[in-house]
């Protein structure tokens, strides 16, 4: 058991680390091909990121209902809504501490003005939607079995790809159903801006409609947690994870021809090759840490995993403050990219793009593992 929880925590840590490294580029107009987010149709290794770490989240809500027996109670309940709720809260602070730091910078914008930024909140992101997937997994996983929430996750999957189909929503347009609920719902002011082929828009894509899928795509990994705890054989828990990765990849890519594969609305054929691509890292990785004992490359991503949002937030705090402390006027972003790495990269500007990604994640990595040699783990 101890030794598959290391395989999950290398790959939180292998997920956070990579959250990390593509959303902290030396320049967003200068980025390696691979670590930019397809447009709208389509998948790049960066669009894997965050579904991955969405179906680590599944397996390890799995694990942690345990102690409840998986059962109904008060207690598991109380845990859930808290945690659910510390999920949405720190979301919602890092967009207003965002905001709140640029407004600060800016002269023309008054002290009360910056910190009253509420107006213009994002609703929407990525911890909001962690804390609603976490939050009717966990619940619905107390409330049923196994069979029932297979059910329920492929429910879900079909009735959100017929609604897509139905309603011609598979294009970026204003008329996209996705967009007209947030928009209905949230307000404009309150969702993030996209630009896809020179069109832009109020168009979130951790919107409240395209969370459905996501709770079926937390749900997958929570039954793929099941099927871990149910097989003692540390061989067949590998083979286990491969079969069914590589029958929801499939199935994932065959069913793109109807409704293609996009991060952005979070389309079935997304969750499923996603999931199945989870699904075979992670039994991969039990049989090189389990079954064959290589781990001797493991513990820089370890470092991640046992501390993944916390480091996950610290960086997001440690990103806003490259662009808002200054020496000489000149913001930290743009000494460290602009006039030390640019011109060690011989003016290569993408390439100094990814040597300050690569160590703006070494940076989080260095304050993550002093947590690790004291053994601070910090849960959120």
């Amino acid at each position: 058991m101890n030794r598959r929880l290391q395989a999950l925590d290398v790959m939180r840590g292998i997920t956070i680390a990579g959250m990390i490294l593509v959303n902290n580029p030396g320049d967003w107009g200068n980025i390696y091909a691979p670590l930019r987010h397809a447009e709208w149709h389509g998948l790049t290794p960066t669009d894997l990121v965050f579904p991955f770490f969405m179906f680590i989240m599944g397996v390890s809500t799995c694990f942690s209902l345990r102690r409840f027996g998986g059962r109904w109670s008060w207690a598991a309940v109380s845990k859930i809504v808290r945690r659910a709720v510390l999920l949405l809260l720190i979301g919602w602070a890092l967009d207003w501490l965002g905001r709140a730091w640029s407004g600060w910078d800016n002269p023309d914008v008054g002290f009360w003005d910056a910190v009253c930024c509420f107006d213009r909140l994002r609703f929407p992101g990525v911890f909001p939607r962690l804390a609603l997937c976490y939050f009717f997994t966990a619940m619905l996983a107390l409330a049923f079995g196994r069979r029932m929430l297979a059910w329920l996750a492929g429910l879900f999957l079909v009735g959100y790809g017929v609604l897509l189909l139905a309603t011609d929503s598979l294009g970026f347009s204003p008329d996209n159903i996705i967009m007209r609920v947030d928009t209905a719902l949230l307000g404009e002011s309150h969702l993030y801006t996209d630009t896809v082929g020179g069109v832009r828009l109020r168009f979130d894509p951790e919107g409240l409609l395209s969370t459905i899928p996501s709770v079926a795509h937390c749900i997958i990994g929570y039954l793929c947690g099941l099927a871990l705890l149910s097989e003692k054989d540390t061989r067949m828990r590998c083979c286990r994870l491969l079969l069914v990765g590589a029958q929801l990849a499939v199935l994932g890519f065959l069913l793109s021809y109807c409704v293609p594969v996009n991060k952005k609305i979070w389309s079935p054929t997304f969750v499923l090759t996603t999931c199945g691509l989870a699904s075979s890292l992670l039994g991969l990785l039990i049989w090189a840490i389990d079954v064959k004992g290589r781990d001797g490359w493991t513990p820089f991503f370890k470092v991640f995993g046992v501390n993944p949002l916390f480091l996950y937030v610290l960086a997001a705090v440690l990103s806003m403050a490259m662009w808002h402390v200054a020496f000489g006027g000149v913001p930290l972003q743009t000494v460290v990219y602009d006039h030390w790495l640019v011109p060690l990269c011989a003016g290569d500007r993408t390439l100094a793009s990814l040597m300050f990604a690569i160590l703006f994640v070494l940076l989080n990595w260095l304050v993550g593992l002093v947590l690790y040699r004291r053994k601070i783990y910090i849960k959120i």
